[in-house]
């Protein structure tokens, strides 16, 4: 029925009475083959498969994973001595949880799966409460392995995006070793060293937020050890000034706004801007989530068990992929290429001085030793607290940036002559030792990043216009039911007698309704003719045309 569009579902009572005879091994059961007729019937053909190219050509499939909870409200009940204590019927089905801006007092939460460029939903798990969100995301993963499998595509060029609740070193290793980028919440990263030094130095970019025109800078810590095993990924720490309101996301020190980003994408075919921007596109998989609610709303309550209810999201997400199929065959537009983030212009002379590499700069070298028994720019650290770090233990401080012809970034360190002077290790340190007349300056170089300079591209088809072709379609139909002549019909006999149970209406069990239901041998034949389908939309469905 949700399929044609019709307003009448059944009635409540009867899809409740209907999901509720439904047990685990039966839900699993139905998204196995869920994930099975989806893996069969590819959308896209081999030469025009959507996917993001990256600035080095190569191919992924992107998968959003998100969270969506339902709340729902019950009804105060008096708890005295004298009255039974209450039962409530969704108690198996929520739990209490964080309701967000739903009100309620018990919530359901719901991880889905989405593909984002086919927009074909590819898995929904559902727990009360909160959720095992790290139980759920190892099962999207294993049916993201299956997808991969079935495309023929290679795990490392697969990216998965997740939100916030995931942003922590602990889920890396539910994985599976596949690329992601998510956003982080252990705000305790910001006081690593590593991190600080980096903080210190010169951004790599601005990234400019095209509506809000909000600017963040963006600081990029590659190589940086998380989680119990160590893994090793990308930081991406962004910036901006606090406004007059609390920020709802990231955290505020000193009157800055310090967000993280993480992520495994490689630095020679992705930016910190575009992988910043890749994670803040996921929010069109909020505009999938609110059609989804439109058009099925598979969140409604249709059963007060936890099987029924994950029974009922499973066939929602079945029929939105039906439709997108369908629109498919109707409307075989071909995929739309969109530019996701520019092609790199190669920098000339004479804007080198002018503007930072767009890029993104690499990581900070020094001099190499000049001479054996004195120090080299490698024996002055940086600082967490933006300082170069002498033998002596004493302090550089920055005090010159310059812009190199070959787009580099120079930063002059030079110590204190008050400090230079007394020193021990004088010998050591200065060209001509104690009779040198300056104190010691150290520079330190941060080049230009080897990024590929291809546009980034995002390939995939409309996410609205297939569904609305299918439903426009299927509401216009003209449909002619014609009866044929039946076979003659035996003589009737008298009625048997009735027994107890059937006089008392009981309900009957599956094999007395399927007895029921069952249709006569003598029976007469039902043709149904539909008017206004198309003749290739016909031929893909196996119809008779005539």
């Amino acid at each position: 029925m949700a399929l044609f569009g019709r307003d009448r579902l059944p009635a409540r009572a009867t899809l409740s009475r209907f999901l509720a005879a439904l047990d685990q091994p039966a839900v699993e059961s139905l998204r196995t083959l869920f994930l099975k007729d989806l893996l069969a019937r590819p959308l896209g053909k081999e030469e025009q498969s959507g996917g993001m190219f990256d600035r080095q050509g190569n191919h992924y499939l992107v998968f959003d994973v998100d969270g969506t909870r339902e709340a729902a409200r019950q009804r105060a009940l008096p708890k005295t001595a004298d009255r039974p204590a209450p039962q409530r019927r969704l108690r198996p089905l929520c739990a209490p949880g964080y309701t967000g801006r739903k009100r309620g007092e018990v919530v359901r939460s719901r991880t889905t799966l989405l593909q984002a460029h086919t927009h074909q939903w590819i898995a929904t798990f559902g727990n009360p409460g909160n959720g095992e969100y790290r139980v759920e995301l190892r099962r999207a993963v294993t049916a993201i392995q299956n997808y991969l499998q079935a495309h023929h595509h290679p795990q490392e060029h697969a990216l998965l995006r997740l939100d916030g609740q995931y942003g922590t070193g602990a889920v890396l290793a539910d994985l599976a070793g596949l690329p992601f980028v998510m956003r982080g919440k252990d705000y305790q990263l910001l006081k690593r060293a590593e991190v600080q030094i980096r903080l210190k130095l010169p951004p790599d970019q601005h990234l400019t937020h095209p509506e809000s025109g909000m600017v963040r800078t963006l600081y990029d810590c590659p190589d940086l050890p998380l989680g119990p095993d160590g893994m090793r990924c990308r930081l991406i720490v962004a910036t901006h000034q606090a406004g007059a309101a609390k920020s709802r996301i990231g955290v505020t020190r000193s009157g800055v706004v310090y967000e993280l980003f993480v992520s495994q994408l490689p630095q020679s075919a992705f930016t910190a801007s575009d992988v910043v921007a890749l994670y803040l596109h996921r929010g069109a998989f909020e505009t999938a989530l609110a059609d989804e609610d439109q058009e099925q709303d598979p969140d409604r309550w249709a059963s007060h068990t936890a099987t029924g209810q994950e029974c009922w999201q499973i066939v929602s997400q079945w029929l939105w992929n039906l439709r997108l199929e369908l629109g498919h065959q109707l409307d075989p537009d071909p995929v739309r290429t969109t530019e996701f983030a520019p092609a790199i212009a190669p920098t000339r002379t004479q804007e080198v001085h002018a503007q930072a590499p767009a890029q993104g700069y690499g990581p900070a070298t020094v001099a190499l030793p000049w001479k054996a028994g004195r120090f080299s720019g490698q024996d002055f650290p940086l600082q967490p607290d933006g300082t170069l770090r002498c033998p002596a233990g004493q302090a550089l401080v920055a005090n010159e940036r310059r812009r190199e012809a070959d787009g580099s970034l120079r930063i002059v360190y030079a110590a204190s002559i008050c400090s230079c002077r007394p020193c021990p290790l004088r010998e050591q340190c200065q060209w001509n030792g104690s009779a040198t007349a300056k104190p010691r300056q150290v520079s330190v170089l941060l080049h230009s990043l080897g990024v590929g300079s291809a546009p980034l591209l995002w390939r995939d088809w409309n996410r609205r216009h297939y569904r609305q072709a299918c439903m426009q379609l299927l509401r216009q139909q003209h449909v002619e039911v014609q009866v044929e002549q039946g076979l003659p019909v035996t003589p009737t006999l008298s009625p048997a007698p009735l027994s107890r149970a059937q006089r008392a209406h009981y309900r009957l069990d599956w094999s007395e309704r399927l007895a029921r239901n069952a249709r006569v041998p003598t029976a007469s034949q039902v043709t149904i003719k539909l008017f206004g389908v198309p003749q290739t939309f016909a031929t893909w469905l196996d119809l008779t045309t005539g």
